[in-house]
């Protein structure tokens, strides 16, 4: 493996890892002082819950549910951050805090913790804008996301009372918003291809003299006919 890749592949990892290392030590600081940080979470329409748009994805209720989102978090935050690295920091900021808003706005009233809306916001980001985009390499990302994480879409409705599927279902929505939002910036489908002028000697019955690209990646074409020869 180059350097270069390899540099690449660390410095998408940096970022998901940070996070999975700051909710690892919440969660122990609740285990080993016996502090419960629930009352922190997201509680809606209520001002005692606003401080959980920015807490509630750090706290998690179990070691099961702690495990549960950082492993994935941590997978398709890499993801995020090698194949969308100009857009990665935004995308991810942009999850976190229309997450807990929208929760704050509408959900039950309950507490409601827990990274999960982050992560179903990855995975709607990821799904939606290789096909967006229509590029090969994202489209097969995608799929593979698919493949990978595809049943957390049950996730998004009420199927269990003691899961908090809004939080999923505003993951979901944010993550699907912000691929439609971002979608002209970062890695975008692949260009026509455009024969060399061998290639148009030898296949095509005119030559190319010259063409020119503007900002709107508009081509004009100048063309006259190829000289017989004698």
């Amino acid at each position: 493996m180059e350097k270069s890749e390899r540099n690449r592949i660390i410095n998408a990892i940096i970022h998901p890892l940070l996070f999975v290392m700051v909710i690892v030590l919440v969660h122990l600081i609740q285990l080993v002082f016996e502090i419960n940080f629930v009352s922190y979470g997201v509680y809606p329409r209520s001002s005692k819950g606003l401080i959980g748009i920015i807490a509630s994805p750090l706290i998690h209720g179990s070691l099961s549910h702690l495990i549960n989102n950082s492993i994935p978090i941590l997978i398709m935050g890499s993801l995020l951050f090698y194949f969308y690295k100009e857009v990665a920091f935004k995308v991810s900021t942009w999850i976190y805090l229309m997450v807990g808003f929208w929760t704050w706005v509408y959900a039950r009233e309950a507490y409601h913790i827990g990274a999960s809306g982050l992560l179903y916001g990855l995975f709607s980001f990821l799904l939606m804008s290789g096909f967006i985009r229509k590029n090969k390499n994202l489209i097969s990302l995608s799929f593979a996301v698919v493949f990978l994480y595809g049943s957390l879409v049950w996730g998004i409705f009420p199927i269990d009372v003691k899961i908090s599927f809004e939080g999923h279902l505003w993951g979901f929505v944010a993550g699907t918003i912000l691929a439609i939002y971002y979608r002209k910036q970062g890695t975008q489908k692949p260009p026509p291809y455009w024969p060399e002028e061998e290639e148009l000697d030898d296949e095509y019955p005119y030559w190319k003299e010259g063409f020119n690209i503007n900002q709107d990646q508009k081509v004009n074409y100048i063309f006259k006919p190829k000289k017989k020869k004698e």
